[in-house]
């Protein structure tokens, strides 16, 4: 059987049970004891399942009950625990491949209400405004109160093109308001670059299959077109809304600019099923300066990757705190086309950090302000210039620089113009670039940095081979 691992919330406890010879009559008493409450119980569910079978008012079908069931007892443990029917794991497989048909959010359950994690780039959700924080109260009228989240989901699922209007509860509205929109197929971009000033951004929307090998042919694309890594002042990595996906491309990302060093380590109910995973040599940065922005909708393996590389002082993350999705879930089949999802971990960052329900604190606290209201202009009174320096006094001396240091200083000017104009835009992002400008001043580089003290963690090596499944809802 082929299991996948998962990032994800919850986790479970786990005691140490001391014995003596004294105590061993008692324990084996007590856990008679408890087998007995436990056939006990299974007698009731059977008695409860026949008494439904027998005398509702409309004939049941077994398959439904015993799977609606099963998804009770796993729901009841924590947001991410759950049953897979044929449907949902065909689903899920599809989905780490990068393609599939709804509206584009990742959402998780809160309080009975589904609250989204994050939209997914370009789609029918983040284009009509989705944020992250929002809850989805109604679905084209109906509520969604009380509903299992697989439910809720699958009311928003629907024939391509079809139109849907959901309503959404957001912090900093009176009133909840409603969002039309078309359901599309979902084609994850995961990776995309693009060059500002000598900057590289590497925008990862999730980590799927495709994640690391995408994120390295792009890392090549993006510094060709800024001239060479010579030219490259650092690179912003951008996880912003990102909420998570494959294990073991969160750890092939966090390895592609660590050269060493614990990456990641997972920690489960009995300590030999504790596992780590090291960098190995080689850096697609080369020690150029980094810096990793998050947001409330950074998720799961996004907070792996952040973590990694702040513990190892590798990158200044930038934002806000992420989501705090800090637990594994494993999926695990149990018949030829059905699955359980089941929280079998917490992870650690390599300082030892367990940031389940914490989140991944950023070592500069950027808000992304939020959209000025749109307001009429009014038409200039005057085009005159107002502005005054040197230059504009009559007579100043000229300079008497040479076209091509003049060349290369209007370069410079345009550049700064250009971040200015980014805060317009992405106010994060144009404050992440001038972080890399400030890195690259004092010619800061990777290698001359001390990398983070790692704590020993009781568990075998690197545990080749893990995957994982996508937190999606």
């Amino acid at each position: 059987m082929r299991h996948y691992l998962i990032a994800g919330l919850g986790g479970v406890l786990a005691g140490a049970l001391a014995t003596t010879q004294i105590a061993g009559p008692l324990l084996a008493q007590e856990t008679a004891e408890g087998n007995a409450s436990v056939y006990q119980q299974l007698e009731l569910f059977g008695n409860i399942f026949e008494r439904i079978r027998t005398d509702y008012v409309e004939a049941p079908e077994d398959k439904e009950l015993i799977e609606a069931a099963i998804n009770g007892m796993l729901t009841s443990l924590d947001p991410h625990s759950s049953f897979l029917s044929a449907d949902d794991y065909s689903d899920m497989q599809t989905q780490t491949r990068g393609s599939f048909g709804g509206l584009g959010i990742e959402v998780s359950q809160e309080e009975g209400l589904v609250k989204v994690v994050a939209p997914i780039d370009d789609t029918p959700a983040a284009n009509a405004g989705i944020q992250p924080g929002d809850f989805i109260t109604h679905v084209n009228g109906e509520s969604l109160l009380g509903l299992p989240l697989d439910d809720a989901v699958e009311m928003m699922r629907g024939p391509i093109g079809s139109e849907i209007t959901i309503t959404v509860l957001r912090e900093g509205e009176s009133e909840p308001f409603d969002l039309t929109m078309s359901r599309d197929t979902i084609k994850l971009t995961v990776v995309r670059s693009r060059v500002e000033g000598h900057a590289v951004v590497l925008r990862v929307s999730t980590f799927n299959d495709e994640t690391y090998d995408t994120l390295q042919a792009e890392l090549k694309k993006a510094v060709e077109e800024a001239g060479g890594i010579d030219r490259v002042t650092g690179f912003v990595l951008d996880l912003r809304n990102n909420p998570g996906g494959l294990l073991n491309q969160a750890i092939s990302v966090s390895d592609a600019f660590l050269d060493a060093g614990e990456i990641v380590s997972t920690r489960g109910r009995n300590p030999e099923e504790s596992e780590r995973w090291n960098a190995e040599a080689g850096d697609l940065a080369e020690g150029k300066p980094m810096v990793v922005l998050i947001n409330g909708g950074s998720a799961s393996a996004s907070e792996i990757v952040a973590g990694a590389l702040q513990d190892h002082r590798r990158a200044i993350v930038v934002g806000e705190k992420s989501f705090g999705k800090g637990s594994v879930q494993t999926v695990m089949p149990v018949t030829a086309d059905s699955a359980i999802r089941l929280t079998t971990a917490r992870y650690f960052t390599p300082s030892g950090r367990s940031i389940q329900a914490l989140g991944v604190q950023p070592d500069i606290l950027v808000a992304q302000p939020a959209p000025a209201p749109e307001v009429e202009e009014e038409e200039a009174r005057s085009n005159s210039d107002f502005s005054r320096s040197e230059a504009d006094l009559r007579g100043a001396l000229g300079n008497d620089v040479s076209d091509e240091m003049r060349k290369q200083m209007e370069e410079e000017a345009a550049e700064v113009e250009a971040t200015a104009a980014l805060r317009e835009e992405d106010y994060q992002l144009a404050y992440a670039v001038d972080v890399l400008k400030g890195l690259a001043a004092v010619n800061f580089r990777a290698d001359q940095v001390p990398a983070a003290e790692t704590p020993a963690v009781t568990g075998e090596g690197a545990g080749e081979g893990a995957e994982a499944a996508p937190d999606q809802g």
